[in-house]
């Protein structure tokens, strides 16, 4: 497994995936977005698995606070200038991707690799 945690480390969701992965011994890599924002290699990657409309997080803090929810905008271009726009956490496996909290895909990822 190649696991990649993308979010900031105040996200209690992104704390709830840490400690999945963390409590099965699985290694994982985290990427804190308030440091380092994604590329737009990425992005691309991620939209292979996830739509999109789906990573732009609406009801954040920073989508309000930039007044986005007024305006047209063009969400690849705003997600690439301001990464924490995005829903967290991304856990990235390869090829494979989820937002938020989903421990039962993520169970799926593992039994898949043992077997």
């Amino acid at each position: 497994m190649n696991i990649q945690i993308i979010g900031t480390k105040k996200c209690k969701e992104t704390q709830k995936a840490e400690r999945f992965f963390r409590e099965r011994r699985i290694p994982y890599h985290f990427r804190d977005l308030t440091e380092k924002g994604i590329s737009k290699g990425e992005l691309e990657n991620i939209r292979l698995a996830i739509p999109i409309e789906e990573l732009i997080d609406k009801k954040g803090k920073q989508f309000k606070k930039r007044g986005l929810e007024y305006m047209v905008y063009d969400i690849e271009t705003e997600l690439l200038e301001d990464s924490l726009l995005l829903k967290t956490p991304i856990v990235r496996n390869r090829r494979l991707a989820t937002i938020g909290y989903q421990p039962e895909i993520w169970k799926e990822w593992i039994s898949s690799e043992l077997n």
